[in-house]
């Protein structure tokens, strides 16, 4: 682990289903927050429908300009699950049968009626592709260079991500702390400056809303050293009480 290269991921959401909102996607907050714990920065995130082009398209874009590449959905048994061809193609790489991933698949299924073309399906890969264990279903997922294709459940995805915990490099984890205060944006927008400024290494994000008719904000203070992380908010905090605001440390 290198604690001063900043490694960063993306992350390719697939799914018509996504985009329609018939389903909510539940995966962006827990692979990023797994991502963090990796000492990885989740950079950015695309929403795609099942297109193969469209697909393709995004995963050269950001496997070039991002350590790690992540997508979900469409690596099931279906025939609008199309990511597995989709990434073979932005890669020039012919589809295979993975030998492993077959008779992962012929056990598991081996009391469920057996392995048909449906589920054969999900032992399709890119050539050269390796496997990302699945405790949950059977159906692996797959990781070549530094791409991960994993399944657009929300717990199969998890159990995939715990299984790759501690597999790939990263820098320091990015540290927060929260505080808040019934304070408008707009008249201590120069404190947020101010204390981001004289705190070398530290980004204070804000985060307003209205609630019963007054309006508040939250600022999350973020690092990857604690001693500047924990200097930056004291400072926060104390131009926000100079400025009038009383500070409810965890936010409101």
């Amino acid at each position: 682990m290198s604690k001063s290269r900043i490694y960063t991921a993306a992350l390719i959401v697939i799914g018509d289903e996504i985009l329609s909102g018939r389903t909510a996607d539940k995966n962006i907050p827990q692979i990023s927050k797994w991502l963090n714990v990796q000492g990885i920065r989740l950079a950015e995130v695309r929403v795609i429908a099942d297109d193969m082009d469209a697909i393709a398209e995004a995963v050269n874009i950001l496997r070039a300009r991002n350590d790690y590449l992540f997508t979900t959905g469409g690596i099931g048994p279906t025939h609008d699950d199309i990511t597995v061809d989709a990434i073979a193609k932005a890669l020039g790489l012919d589809v295979v049968i993975h030998p492993a991933a077959r008779a992962i698949l012929e056990k598991y299924y081996a009391d469920k009626g057996g392995l048909n073309e449906g589920r054969l399906r999900m032992a399709r890969v890119p050539e050269g592709a390796d496997l990302i264990e699945n405790r949950m279903s059977g159906a692996p997922g797959i990781h070549l260079e530094n791409l991960y294709l994993m399944a657009g459940v929300p717990h199969i995805t998890a159990g995939m991500l715990d299984g790759l915990t501690g597999t790939l490099e990263g820098g320091a984890p990015l540290l927060s702390a929260t505080v808040g205060a019934w304070a408008p944006e707009s008249e201590i927008a120069d404190i947020l400056i101010a204390s981001e400024n004289a705190h070398e290494g530290c980004q204070i994000g804000s985060y307003p809303f209205f609630r019963n008719g007054k309006v508040g904000a939250n600022f999350v203070v973020r690092s990857t050293e604690a001693d500047a992380l924990a200097a930056c908010t004291a400072g926060l905090k104390a131009g926000l009480e100079e400025a009038g605001y009383e500070v409810t440390e965890g936010g409101i």
